[in-house]
């Protein structure tokens, strides 16, 4: 018999229990966060219509979008009529969590509050290339408010995500940083170098691309998309004289010097001086960069955009912004929204690489009870038993043998007590307890074992 491939799809991923661990720890830590900022929690199917999900992303999104082919004889007749990639499919797998949020809204409205604040965490699809920190399934981590306009939402969702990161371990004054731009002042530097409105998308498209190819990739780009040279110089030139965006008060001056006739350039300078006031009173404050090239590449966003940077890690650690037109596209109306997404993947790698885990992490076993002969296994399960009644996390092991043979197991599952159960200590109504970090070892009354194990956890 052949074997099987065993390995998972490219781009897709198994998680042994250690990464499951981890991954729960990071994820109660944003729930927490999130949850004190006063967000509740939101699901969504893991598919959606497909015109649902098509014409939200800009034109290399909507190439990502992993489309589910219809079923039955839909799929029969439209196989046998000159298929296309969309007209044998009516369905999608989701791409991220906002454009799904905006439909529940437009489905929900009336039995939502003035101003809904959720967070999502699940996991979102992209047919993308695979490479380091990028997959084809993997979790975001969203938070959103839908239904105001004020720049307060913006400093709300930016300090949240900062107070994230902080609680996650990355307290370091350059650990990670908040890129801060706004819609308007892109559209204010494009009418400023020249590049007119219908080039406006596919310019964006290759700023967006600025931290992974360099300013001398962007300029390829921009001619291979037919920009005008002019224009394309104008663009390059305004992006080396751009000040120092830690600086907020002179990168927003120099902003709205060169964009005071750009109504919305100038809009957008005035947004940003907002949301840079607001989120002095938060801990996103220090974090703050302006920077008048972020681009953000999903075509559905509006106003003010952000996104986490972690020097020295190439791609985004997550992002987000205002956009406040895309649940009008469900509903008919228009409903202001702004929102930021944790990319989780992103975190738990470099999480890893600083090596920023405890050493122990929920979830894991606190002790194992060993076996010493066929003669204790009874005592060995009831005093297990009564552990866990206690609420502690328990490994039995589940053959007699030698205790050398226990302990290596138990280290291997960085176990960190053995208790050890044999006639001895039964005579003696005592149970052993063996760190195995340090080596020690002490005998501890058996009525007494539970808040043995308490005192040190």
């Amino acid at each position: 018999m052949a074997k099987a491939n065993t390995k998972p799809l490219s781009g897709m991923r198994d998680f042994l229990p250690l990464d499951v661990l981890r991954r729960t720890y990071v994820i109660d830590v944003i729930e927490r966060v999130y949850q004190s900022y006063g967000f509740e929690p939101l699901e969504t199917p893991v598919m959606e219509r497909l015109d649902t999900l098509l014409g939200k992303y800009g034109e290399e999104g909507d190439q990502l979008i992993f489309r589910v082919l219809k079923r039955g004889d839909k799929l029969q007749r439209e196989l046998a009529d000159a298929p296309t990639e969309d007209s044998v499919s009516d369905a999608g797998m989701r791409y991220d969590l906002t454009v799904p949020l905006a439909r529940v809204v437009a489905e929900y409205r009336n039995d939502l509050p003035r101003y809904f604040k959720r967070y999502q965490i699940q996991p979102v699809y992209r047919a993308d290339r695979p490479a380091k920190g990028r997959y084809r399934e993997f979790y975001q981590c969203d938070l959103d408010i839908v239904g105001s306009s004020s720049q307060i939402v913006e400093a709300e969702v930016l300090a949240a995500a900062s107070d994230v990161l902080h609680n996650l371990g990355f307290t370091d004054e350059e650990a990670f940083a908040l890129r801060l731009n706004h819609r308007g002042i892109l559209r204010g530097l494009m009418e400023t170098a020249g590049v007119p409105l219908a080039q406006e998308g596919t310019v964006l498209v290759a700023i967006d691309k600025l931290d992974k190819i360099g300013t001398a990739g962007v300029r390829k780009e921009l001619d291979q998309r037919g920009v005008a040279a002019e224009s394309a110089d104008n663009l390059m030139r305004t992006m080396s004289e751009a000040p120092d965006g830690r600086d907020h008060v002179a990168a927003l001056a120099w902003l709205a010097d060169l964009l005071e006739d750009s109504e919305a350039g100038s809009t957008g300078v005035a947004e940003l001086k907002n949301v840079v006031g607001y989120s002095a009173n938060g801990s996103a404050a220090e974090r703050l960069r302006i920077d008048p090239y972020l681009a953000r590449g999903l075509s559905y966003y509006t106003g003010p955009i952000f996104e986490v940077e972690f020097p020295g890690f190439s791609g985004s650690g997550g992002g987000g912004g205002r956009y406040d037109d895309l649940v009008g596209m469900f509903s008919g109306q228009r409903i202001p929204s702004c929102g930021f997404s944790l990319g989780l993947e992103r975190i738990l790698l470099l999480m890893e690489e600083q090596e920023m885990f405890p050493a122990r992490l929920s979830g894991q076993p606190q002790m194992m009870v060993t076996q010493f002969d066929e003669g204790t296994i009874g005592a060995s399960m009831e005093l297990a038993r009564q552990l866990r009644a206690a609420g502690m996390r328990v490994d039995l092991y589940p053959e007699p043998e030698r205790y050398g043979r226990q302990f290596q197991y138990a280290e291997s599952r960085r176990i960190r007590y053995a208790l050890i159960l044999g006639p001895d200590e039964i005579a003696q109504n005592v149970v052993a307890i063996k760190d195995l970090e340090s080596g020690e070892q002490e005998n501890v009354a058996a009525a007494d074992v539970v808040g043995w194990m308490r005192n040190r956890e």
